[in-house]
């Protein structure tokens, strides 16, 4: 067993006396304890959004946007996602900017920040500083870098001390949207990277957001105290931030209900979810739904070069029986890359193919048999969908491997081209954020499994216009074109559930925020307990 095997065994059996031993009156005086001294544990799952394998520098991480909780508690990030309590009214608000302003026909962006923003070693987050990470993250090779923006040979100008104007080579309005989900969000502080190298600020890193690093153990725990230079006044509301990482749903479910934890993002099990939503000491919340599942093709090499093996995955795919009796139809069917959570959404696409087991054995038989192995990330909801899909293409004669990879080895492994299909999410509140379609279907893009020159035309065309009538025809247009060349086979979009005790509540944790891409943006400088 590895050290940190044995952390994640130490946890859950603590956990489990810690139910065993103690009553609610017990649990209840942990969790006061901890709010009594204003420090919160969040849980995270290992495999997901509990690793940072490479750190927590945003230019350099390779899962920066899956880390985006505790990137948001660092950095704070220039632009969050909002939303009205139920989840209704999203909208983009300033945290670290004040405002932005579209000009030149969406050429030209204006960001300002607000006055007197401080990283959390004191110096300032003005426009200079701004300007070095924009023009920091365009030359990394982070693949959450926003290198497939349209930008113009000058990406980026200062106007005045606060201001800053991006520009792009072509009419470019998503960049507003999808500007949450970019590591030039998160901007770092350029005098703490000098002062402790970029080896160690990906350890310690220094950002302007509602915390600070105390300690960091990288994919484990790490430690976060208040932001003394914190810009809004009387925020954040915490004194301290624990992120921990944890081996199982069913272990961060016992810390929850034995006092040790207080936010357990992203529970997926529906045994976990219906037995939280029957426990009084837990408060569940189910963010609406921006990404659905779908299982990517590499159309780039065999089997699934040939349309007739792509069209056997699609008519082999029985998506309601998963929907039913995986998810007790929970989550609705997706045809395409959008979700009722986010923008441009359509239930259905005309001429999509859909279950029928018949035509999927014919074709088989008709290429002579088909042997695949479906990759998927390493983590609870997904592993089970890719062992049901398993069943059912067996039933159609497909040669079926399952292949489950952490996060942090997804890129390596879709850069080698060796790989048949992967069971992965796709679109966020803004199809074009990272993660969304362009990230799985355009042509220049790492995780892409389809080079096709005209789809990449309509998804560039849909970027490109202020006109949400037109960009909604044209997302139609995409899905439609996905669709007849059997590209993907989508399955239903799944919201992550936030559960959280001890009284804990803040925007994203217990009220309902569309995810930008995997998780809600948490405010975690307005996190705070009921006894506040």
């Amino acid at each position: 067993m590895s050290a940190r095997q044995g952390r994640f065994v130490a946890i859950i059996v603590a956990a489990l006396l810690a139910l065993a031993g103690c009553d609610g009156a017990a649990t209840a005086s942990r969790h006061a304890s901890a709010a009594a001294r204003g420090e919160a544990t969040v849980l995270l799952m290992s495999g997901l959004s509990g690793d940072w394998p490479t750190g927590l520098d945003p230019a350099a991480s390779t899962t920066s946007l899956v880390n985006s909780s505790i990137m948001n508690a660092i950095y704070g990030g220039l632009f969050q996602l909002a939303a009205d309590d139920d989840g209704h009214n999203a909208r983009l608000v300033g945290v670290l900017a004040e405002s932005y302003d579209v000009r030149d026909d969406g050429r030209t962006i204006v960001i300002r920040l607000r006055r007197h923003v401080r990283f959390s070693d004191g110096t300032p987050l003005d426009a200079a500083a701004l300007r070095f990470n924009i023009e920091r993250n365009l030359a990394a090779p982070c693949v959450c870098a926003p290198t497939a923006w349209p930008w113009a040979d000058e990406p980026v100008t200062t106007l005045d001390e606060r201001t800053i104007a991006l520009h792009f080579d072509r009419p470019y309005p998503a960049a507003v949207t999808t500007f949450p989900t970019s590591t030039i969000n998160w901007p770092v502080s350029p005098a703490a990277l000098r002062r402790l190298g970029e080896a160690q600020f990906k350890v310690t890193p220094v950002g302007a957001g509602p915390f600070r690093v105390v300690s960091n153990q990288a994919s484990t725990r790490l430690v976060l105290e208040r932001n003394p230079h914190y810009w809004q006044a009387g925020r954040p509301h915490l004194a301290r931030l624990v992120f921990q990482s944890i081996g199982s749903e069913q272990a961060a479910y016992q810390a929850l209900i034995a006092g040790d934890a207080h936010v357990f993002e992203g529970l997926t099990s529906v045994p976990l979810i219906r037995r939280a939503e029957a426990d009084e000491r837990i408060t569940v919340t189910r963010q609406p739904a921006t990404s659905p599942y779908m299982i990517q093709l590499n159309t780039l090499a065999p089997p699934f070069d040939d349309q007739r093996a792509r069209e056997a995955i699609y008519h082999a795919t029985d998506v309601e029986a998963i929907r039913r009796g995986l998810f007790h139809g929970w989550y609705p069917a997706s045809q395409s890359f959008t979700a009722p959570g986010g923008l441009f959404h359509h239930a259905a696409i005309p001429g999509y193919r859909t279950y029928d087991l018949e035509k999927a054995r014919a074709i088989v038989a008709g290429l002579g048999g088909l042997s695949i192995t479906l990759g998927t990330t390493r983590a609870g909801m997904a592993e089970q969908i890719a062992t049901a899909l398993q069943a059912q293409w067996r039933k159609a004669g497909i040669d079926v491997a399952v292949a489950s990879y952490d996060v942090a080895a997804l890129l390596p492994k879709y850069r080698s081209g060796r790989w048949h299909a992967m069971l992965q999410t796709v679109g966020a509140y803004d199809p074009e954020s990272l993660l969304g379609v362009i990230s799985r279907f355009r042509s220049d893009r790492p995780f892409t499994g389809v080079k096709d020159a005209h789809l990449d035309r309509l998804l560039v065309a849909a970027a490109g216009t202020f006109d949400m009538q037109q960009r909604d025809a044209l997302y139609f247009q995409a899905g439609r074109y996905i669709s007849d060349k059997a590209y993907a086979p989508f399955l239903f979009a799944a919201a992550p559930v936030q559960a959280t005790a001890g009284g804990i509540r803040g925007p994203g944790l217990t009220t309902r925020i569309p995810p930008l891409a995997l998780v809600p943006g948490t405010f975690w400088q307005d996190v705070r307990f009921d006894a506040e």
